[in-house]
């Protein structure tokens, strides 16, 4: 049996919107943070040597890093959904706003998360360049999704997936003001209308106000 093991507020919160999304069966363990460090408890960390989440087990099988576990699900279980082939005029796309969630966006806001919990001048110039790379971030999403529904086009697929966490519930650790990217509030109306994205928060943060604008 394919178990998530889901810390609230977390990245892994891609995982549980996947099963949900492809309707397929699995078991939902969940961890509360700790509430006063806002950080994972002993026995979240004692599942992974890195001691982050997500994390899933399948028999034997232990995997963390959400990418991975999206790609490893979406190879068992999506049978061609979610995915674009490699023969898809969108594939490049698909393959690139799959990948900028972790490797762009969600990095740079968590560099910026650490950066304003030190205190550091305004002027600063490692806290406004990082406050510059966050802003680029969101305008390249911002510009994507003025041209086309989701990231990789007309379909919805696992990059959408990807940067969910980072558009929304990572705005509760690094706030970031989305009036000036209308764009992706209309982007995350048609998310946040989606059964799987209403049944996975639900089900892994249930009464958790949704970031959705």
């Amino acid at each position: 049996m394919l178990t998530v093991h889901h810390l609230g507020k977390s990245q892994s919160e891609r995982i549980v919107w996947l099963c949900e999304e492809l309707d397929i069966p699995y078991e939902l363990k969940r961890y509360t943070r700790d509430a006063v460090t806002m950080l994972a408890p002993a026995e979240y960390k004692a599942l992974h040597p890195v001691g982050s989440a997500p994390v899933i087990t399948d028999g034997d099988l232990l995997l963390a890093e959400s990418g991975a576990i999206v790609e490893y699900i979406i190879a068992r279980h999506g049978n061609g959904r979610l995915v674009l082939r490699a023969d898809d005029p969108d594939f490049a796309q698909f393959l690139y706003w799959f990948h900028f969630a972790n490797g762009t966006l969600q990095a740079a806001m968590g560099r910026l998360m650490i950066l304003n919990r030190l205190n550091l001048a305004e002027d600063n110039p490692m806290l406004l360049a990082t406050r510059a790379r966050v802003d680029r971030a969101f305008d390249v999403v911002d510009a994507r999704l003025r041209a086309a529904d989701y990231l990789a086009g007309s379909a919805f697929t696992t990059a959408d997936i990807m940067i969910g966490f980072s558009l929304t519930t990572m705005r509760y650790f690094q706030p970031y003001d989305l009036a000036r990217c209308p764009n992706i509030v209309r982007y995350l109306d048609r998310i946040g209308a989606r059964p799987a994205y209403r049944r996975a928060m639900e089900k892994g943060d249930p009464g958790m106000a949704l970031l959705l604008s």
